[in-house]
């Protein structure tokens, strides 16, 4: 499988409902991949460590990655990358959506999918981010 198909599993996994989520973790396992998602909501420039923290606990709990510092690294550095896309439209706001990841090979994914505002006053913004990495044994 290739990056580009485990980086639009990670975005369908953001933009998902819940019931939407299990059925793509279905769909996702038939191909060999893992996946799962997480929300989130704060205040953006103030929360990144717990968007980081958020995104290893998901991947690590739902077995998309191992418990060793070479995948969390992988996972850690695409979300860093995902949050510092969304930066731009979203400092100094709140922010509530879902972060989505999905693991495929060598290929690790995140995706976060925020509103953006003050009440209701959102704008939508999207980040992505890939790593690659060894592949689960």
């Amino acid at each position: 499988m290739e990056s580009l198909e485990v980086a639009k599993m990670a975005i369908k996994m953001a933009i998902s409902t819940r019931t939407e989520e299990q059925e793509l973790k279905q769909l996702f396992a038939k191909s060999n991949a893992k996946a799962c998602a997480v929300d989130f909501g704060g205040e953006l420039n103030s929360s990144t460590k717990k968007i980081m923290e958020r995104t290893l606990v998901a991947a690590k709990r739902e077995g998309v990655i191992e418990e060793a510092h070479i995948y969390e690294g992988a996972v850690a550095g695409a979300a860093r990358e995902a949050i510092s896309q969304v930066m731009q439209k979203a400092m100094g706001f709140n922010v509530g959506g879902k972060i989505g990841i999905a693991r495929c090979g060598e290929h690790v994914s995140v995706a976060m999918f925020f509103g953006a505002g003050l009440l209701n006053l959102n704008e939508v913004v999207i980040g992505l981010g890939h790593r690659s990495l060894p592949e689960l044994k």
